[in-house]
């Protein structure tokens, strides 16, 4: 059954509602009036914090569950299985499921402008950017963010004006959405199991940005520029529309000027670690512009924003060590992560990676051994499936293997070696997507 009209939708059923995407949704619609409620296999913090927003949540999947059979309209995570008990009884009953991307799809139309964050990496970090911005504007908007910002969390709203949303590229998600600016940070091969082969990636990109009414894509990144003629954003390409130029760090914090068409605007001193955030806020400030908003006030916003939740997120001191968690999971992006880190250590930089899919493992193989084998101090933790089967070919202990380094599946192990090392002024830096953020937290309990 197809979906046909919001107004033959009182109650919305989520299964898989724990997910960081999926909870901010089920949040807008409990805003937006419906009764909203949903199950996942495990209690996180996203199933604790959904009842403070009217959200009923279950643990367990049941094809008996009234609130699943009373739904008008069934969203359901791309994570599960086919064979989903819950979602094959939906479809026995005839009622309209839609994935994710396709409810995000369908909710964006419902505002005046769309905002969208594309790219293989620093989609979360921008739309929380785009967040702050649009708060210091004080004008109506919605964010609907795929981590958590240390503010907003994973959502925020003050009206339907604008929404601010991600464009994930994972089985062609972003091309559900219909923007009217739409932003691409950058193309690289990742979520290739979802694409023939990178020109087909490419293709999904290009697709992504022509069909918005205005798009812009990094002039520092040959993949974005191969797309064809955009307006741009960047800091190398002295032909960028909106560039950043006399960047100083100050502990890694940049601060730049905004360079509009070759005019300088503003100074913007951001509070955001990493020279990527200076990428993620050019980008925001081109979206911001494109709607003729005040660049002091666009500045003012990044300058207001601090940190997402596990993007170099400091958890922690061990004997006078900086305890760091960041979410990269890509060769680029622990390849950016590390430079920050060494850009702020002052003694050993010890890092603990954990592969997050066997997938990923497998088709970027030379990628991670290249990015890995550098380090002196590396620990690669057990592989964080996701959705996945176990294939040897692309564990984490083959990747070990190949990087040369330690190996370890059991917290113990992880627990002696960074209790019998880590002195003042190291960092320990815990890389991935999985759940190597938990057992960073727990192991910095357990030691102390």
């Amino acid at each position: 059954m197809r979906f046909n009209d919001w107004r033959d939708v009182k109650k919305i059923y989520f299964i898989g509602i724990g997910g960081i995407s999926m909870s901010a949704l089920a949040k807008l619609l409990s805003v937006r009036g419906f009764t909203v409620s949903g199950s996942d296999i495990q209690r996180s913090e996203q199933t604790e914090n959904l009842p403070f927003y009217g959200v009923r949540v279950f643990i367990g999947n049941t094809a008996e569950r009234k609130e699943l059979l009373e739904a008008d309209l069934i969203v359901y995570t791309d994570a599960i299985s086919p064979e989903n008990a819950e979602l094959l009884r939906a479809k026995k009953e005839n009622k309209p499921c839609l994935t994710r991307a396709e409810a995000l799809g369908i909710i964006s139309r419902d505002f005046s402008h769309t905002v969208a964050v594309g790219g293989s990496h620093g989609k979360t970090t921008c739309t929380s950017m785009c967040a702050h911005i649009f708060k210091a504007l004080a004008v109506p908007f919605t964010a609907h963010i795929g981590g958590e910002d240390s503010t907003f969390g994973n959502f925020a709203t003050t009206g339907s004006e604008f929404f601010l949303t991600e464009a994930c590229e994972y089985k062609k998600n972003l091309l559900k959405l219909q923007s009217e600016v739409a932003i691409l940070l950058n193309i690289d091969a990742d979520h290739m199991e979802c694409y023939r082969d990178f020109q087909d990636l490419q293709d999904c990109f290009r697709q992504y940005v022509q069909s918005a009414k205005t798009a812009f894509v990094c002039a520092d990144d040959p993949n974005c520029r191969a797309l064809g003629d955009f307006p741009s954003f960047g800091i190398e390409n002295a032909f960028a529309d909106y560039r950043g130029i006399d960047l100083r760090a100050n502990g890694e914090k940049y601060a730049f000027t905004v360079e509009e068409y070759g005019k300088p605007l503003c100074r913007i001193r951001l509070n955001a670690i990493g020279r990527c955030n200076v990428y993620n806020a050019l980008a925001a400030f081109a979206a911001a512009r494109s709607f003729g908003f005040a660049e002091t006030q666009i500045a003012r916003g990044l300058e207001e924003f601090r940190a997402v939740k596990r993007r170099f997120e400091k958890i922690g001191v061990y004997r006078g060590a900086s305890f760091i968690c960041d979410y990269a999971h890509h060769p680029k992006e622990i390849r950016s992560t590390i430079a920050t880190a060494e850009g702020v250590c002052r003694g050993k930089l010890y890092v603990v990676f954990q592969p997050h899919t066997y997938s990923r493992t497998k088709l970027l193989y030379r990628e991670f051994v290249e990015v890995l084998r550098p380090l002196n101090n590396l620990m690669i933790y057990k592989t964080y499936p996701a959705r996945e089967k176990y294939d040897e070919e692309g564990s984490a202990s083959v990747l070990a293997e190949g990087v040369g380094c330690l190996y370890s599946e059991n917290v113990y192990v992880l627990k002696t070696w960074l209790k019998t090392t880590v002195r003042e002024g190291d960092v320990v830096l815990f890389l991935g997507a999985g759940d190597i953020y938990h057992i960073a937290k727990y192991l910095l309990k357990e030691i102390k």
